[in-house]
C-alpha cells in the first residue's frame, strides 16, 4: 500500500507581543488619568480655555490696531496690550452683570409661572386620554424647582470669578507673546520645526477664530428676532430668551434645537393659547433653518469641514466632561484636534475621522506662517 502523506505541520497561533499590550495598558491609565485631571481641575481649565480663545481673537486685532498711525505716531505693543485687556475685563464684567440679573428675573419669572407652566405642559398630551393628563400633571407637581433654581443661581454667581481669573490669564498671555517666537524657536531647535508648529498654531487660531466670529454675528441676529417677536406678543422674558437663544445658538445641531422649543413652551405657557405658541414654534424654527442652512455655510464656507458624526461625540464627551459649558467649547476643541493630527503622519487618521469629506485640507492655512512671523518681527521691532 502507498504511504499516506504525513499531515502539514500546523503552526502555532503568534504569540501576543508583549510590549504591544504594555503601551496599550500604559495608554488606558494616562486617558484615565487625563479625564480625572480634566474633571477635577474644571474651573481652571475652563477658564484657561476660554482665555485662549480671546487671545487669539485679540491678537490679530492687535497687530492691526499697531499698523495704524494718527500722523507720525502710533501705539506700541505695550499700550495695544494694556487697552485690548481692559477691553476684555470690561466685556467679560459686562455680560457677568447681565447673567446675574437675567437669573434674578428667570429664577423669579419661573416661579410665579411654574403652577400655570405644570398645567400647560400637561395639556399638551391631553388627547392621549385624561388619565394620561392627570399623570403627567401629577409627576409635574411632583418635581421640585427650587432646588433647580437654587442651582443655577449659584453657577450664575461662578460667572464672576470666572471673569476675572480669565482675564488675569489673557494679561499674561499678551506678556508672553512678544517673546512667543523666540522661545518657540529656542524650544524647537531649528527654524524649519519652529515654521511648522507655527503652521498648526496658525491654522487653529484662523478657523477657530472664523467660526466664532461668524456664530457670534448669526447667534446675535437669531436671538435679536427672538426679542422682537416675544417683545411684540408682550410677554415676559424677552432679553432673556434672545440671551438664551444667543447662547445656545454656539452648541451645534442641537442648541437652536433646544432654544426654539424652549421660545415656543414659553410664550404657550405664558398666553395658554396653543395657536401663539405653533406660530412662535414656526417663526422661530424658520428661522433658525434659514440662518442655519443657508447663512452660516456661506459664512463658514470650508473653514472648519468636520464631520457631523465627531461634532455630536465631541459634545457628548465635553457635555459628561465639562457640562454645559464644555458643548461650546467642543467644536473649537475639535478643530484644535483635527488640526494638530492632520499635520503629524502617525496620527493623520484621526484627522480623517473628525473631517467631514475625509480630506483634512489644510490648503486654506498655508503661507500664513510668512506673514505671522513678518508681522510679530515688526511688533518686537516696535
Amino acid at each position: 500500500m502507498p504511504d499516506k502523506p504525513s499531515p502539514m505541520p500546523v503552526s502555532p497561533p503568534p504569540a501576543a507581543d508583549p510590549r504591544r499590550l504594555q503601551v496599550w495598558f500604559l495608554g488606558i491609565i494616562a486617558f484615565a488619568v487625563i479625564l480625572f485631571l480634566l474633571v477635577q481641575a474644571k474651573f481652571l481649565l475652563i477658564s484657561l480655555a476660554i482665555a485662549i480663545m480671546l487671545f487669539s481673537l485679540t491678537s490679530d486685532a492687535i497687530s492691526y490696531f499697531q499698523r495704524l498711525r494718527i500722523g507720525n505716531a502710533k501705539l506700541t505693543v505695550g499700550v495695544a496690550s494694556f487697552l485690548a485687556v481692559m477691553l476684555i475685563a470690561a466685556v467679560l464684567i459686562s455680560i457677568s452683570l447681565i447673567i446675574l440679573s437675567q437669573a434674578n428675573t428667570v429664577v423669579v419669572t419661573v416661579l410665579q409661572y411654574t403652577e400655570a407652566a405644570q398645567i400647560a405642559v400637561a395639556e399638551l398630551v391631553g388627547w392621549m386620554g385624561e388619565d394620561v393628563e392627570r399623570a403627567v400633571l401629577n409627576w409635574l407637581q411632583g418635581v421640585e424647582v427650587g432646588p433647580y433654581l437654587t442651582t443655577l443661581a449659584g453657577q450664575a454667581g461662578n460667572v464672576a470669578s470666572g471673569a476675572v481669573l480669565v482675564t488675569l490669564f489673557v494679561g499674561f498671555m499678551f506678556l508672553e507673546r512678544l517673546w512667543f517666537t523666540t522661545k518657540l524657536t529656542s524650544l524647537m531647535g531649528d527654524e524649519e520645526s519652529a515654521s511648522r508648529v507655527e503652521l498648526i498654531i496658525s491654522s487653529i487660531i484662523h478657523r477657530v477664530n472664523r467660526y466664532l466670529v461668524v456664530k457670534a454675528v448669526i447667534s446675535f441676529v437669531t436671538g435679536g428676532l427672538v426679542y422682537f417677536i416675544i417683545e411684540f406678543l408682550g410677554l415676559d422674558l424677552a432679553f432673556a430668551l434672545g440671551v438664551l437663544t444667543f447662547v445656545l445658538n454656539f452648541i451645534p445641531n442641537i442648541g437652536s434645537i433646544v432654544a426654539t422649543f424652549v421660545v415656543a413652551l414659553v410664550a404657550y405657557v405664558q398666553t395658554g393659547d396653543t395657536v401663539t405658541g405653533v406660530g412662535v414654534l414656526g417663526f422661530v424654527g424658520l428661522c433658525q433653518f434659514v440662518i442655519g442652512q443657508v447663512l452660516d455655510p456661506l459664512l463658514l464656507g470650508k473653514t472648519l469641514r468636520l464631520s457631523s458624526f465627531g461634532i455630536i461625540a465631541s459634545l457628548a464627551f465635553w457635555a459628561a466632561v465639562w457640562g454645559i459649558i464644555g458643548m461650546f467649547l467642543a467644536v473649537p476643541i475639535m478643530v484644535s484636534v483635527m488640526i494638530v493630527c492632520s499635520h503629524i503622519p502617525g496620527l493623520r487618521p484621526v484627522a480623517v475621522l473628525l473631517s467631514r469629506e475625509g480630506l483634512p485640507d489644510m490648503d486654506l492655512d498655508n503661507g500664513r506662517v510668512s506673514s505671522r512671523r513678518a508681522t510679530n518681527a515688526s511688533d518686537d521691532a516696535a
